[in-house]
């Protein structure tokens, strides 16, 4: 326990301040709009770089997983095109990934090899340097298959989908120093309603509470799709939960009965609310978590994504950042649709265009006017032959109609399957400035 609390000691100190001037400042600090609220450094306008977290394919360049750097400034001779490629040199199923709170490092991991790569972005934001990998995560932690990864103050909250034990569905939670020491785990709750699973983050300040939701474990994620979907068995392990926390203590106060495999979460950004909305990937419903009127909890279904009886697959989910509204990609259908948010209790439809074959993440600026999409979902579940594009696309949005402005072939370039997106600027600079914290990043090390 000694080493732990040393840490919290040093948190309480030095990163308090920080982090709660963070979570309270106002929207307009902020860029893309699921990124933790502990964030510092963010984009205010212009991003001048998109890293892409891409799935090696065997016979596909070299085959590995690896991050990919596009130059998304239009002032820029070279935008649109790919400036960098970092390779792993393994592949592990890509999937997601996260900034540290001083947007100095940039977490991504695998969900197959259970490897989580630290990338240095600061020194030079247009070409990252790999720092770290830590690859006994299984072995240390049992928790297989790390997803999320979510900037506290100080720290890097990881949530994984599966376990070592028996590549279930039943799994936790890790907490990392920036520099990815371990600092401990966390159970996801099996009583009192929870099914053990998880998949994604989302903390409320304000509010000191933190939603989890539930996906699906190793056996599952990695079979071939055409192959799940006729096992029943499998069908029925898919997560049915979100969970609220104490975000201080990571103790769990309430398990809510969301079925359907609920995915991303977003807390509305807007000052003064205090409500999330998650999609459910199997029954395609957007639901709201949000107080009534005696303050207690509440978890609803509000709208209706497409067509459930055809599938459409909701997969992300991106909210602007005056929680008006909500961009949903429907993988099967390859539909990117917008929602009107105006009445979080009754969303709205009131765009959608087909924007590839398959669609998977789709990620906006913080002002709205540009949207970027990719197409990989997993690698056994991506479609075949020549369904199964693998593109980086850039929209502008002028509020009634998405305008392609540049597209990156990552088949055609040899990179692989495009996964998740981060977006990059040059002015990054590390919040980690002061001798203080200077001494706080090497006691972390």
């Amino acid at each position: 326990m000694k080493p732990l609390n040393l840490t919290r000691r040093l948190a309480v100190r030095t990163l308090l301040p920080f982090a709660l001037a963070c979570a309270f400042a106002a929207p307009a600090s902020a860029d893309e709009t699921c990124n933790s609220p502990f964030m510092s450094k963010l984009i205010k306008g212009q991003e001048d770089v998109v890293y892409v977290w891409t799935l090696g394919i065997e016979g596909v360049g070299d085959g590995a997983d690896k991050l990919v750097t596009i130059d998304a400034n239009p002032a820029s001779p070279q935008y649109g095109k790919v400036i960098a490629t970092l390779s792993v040199g393994s592949r592990g199923e890509a999937h997601h990934m996260g900034f540290t709170d001083d947007r100095r490092y940039l977490w991504a991991g695998g969900l197959d090899d259970s490897r989580i790569h630290i990338f240095d972005i600061r020194t030079d934001p247009a070409k990252p340097t790999l720092v770290r990998t830590i690859s006994n995560l299984p072995k240390k932690t049992g928790l297989v298959g790390p997803h999320t990864f979510y900037a506290l103050p100080g720290r890097m909250l990881v949530q994984f989908l599966s376990n070592s034990k028996d590549h279930g569905g039943v799994t936790g939670m890790a907490t990392f120093t920036n520099r990815g020491r371990l600092i401990r785990t966390t159970a996801m709750p099996t009583d009192k309603g929870g099914d053990g699973y998880g998949y994604d983050i989302g903390i409320n300040p304000q509010k000191n509470v933190m939603l989890t939701s539930s996906f699906t474990g190793w056996n599952n994620y990695m079979m071939d799709l055409g192959k799940l979907v006729q096992d029943q068995a499998a069908m029925q392990r898919f997560g049915k939960t979100m969970v609220l926390w104490d975000a201080k203590s990571l103790k769990p106060k309430k398990v809510f009965d969301v079925p359907g495999a609920p995915l991303e979460i977003r807390w509305s950004l807007k000052d003064g609310d205090n409500w999330a909305v998650a999609a459910t990937a199997l029954t395609s419903k957007i639901w709201l978590v949000k107080q009534d009127a005696a303050g207690e909890w509440q978890a609803k279904d509000v709208a209706t994504i497409g067509d459930p009886a055809k599938i459409p697959l909701p997969v992300d989910i991106s909210i602007t950042a005056d929680g008006k509204g909500l961009w949903v990609n429907t993988f099967m259908d390859g539909t990117t649709r917008y929602f009107d948010l105006t009445d979080p209790e009754h969303p709205q439809q009131t765009y959608a265009k087909q924007t590839g074959k398959q669609v998977n993440m789709v990620s906006q600026s913080w002002d709205g006017k540009r949207v970027y999409i990719t197409s990989s979902l997993l690698a056994n579940w991506d479609k075949r032959g020549e369904n199964d594009e693998q593109f980086v696309r850039a929209f502008n949005w002028d509020g009634k109609e998405l305008q392609l402005a540049f597209e990156v072939d990552f088949l055609a370039e040899k990179l692989g399957r495009a996964h998740h997106m981060k977006f990059g600027t040059k002015a990054v600079k590390a919040a980690f400035e002061t001798k203080g914290a200077v001494r706080v990043a090497a006691a972390d090390r």
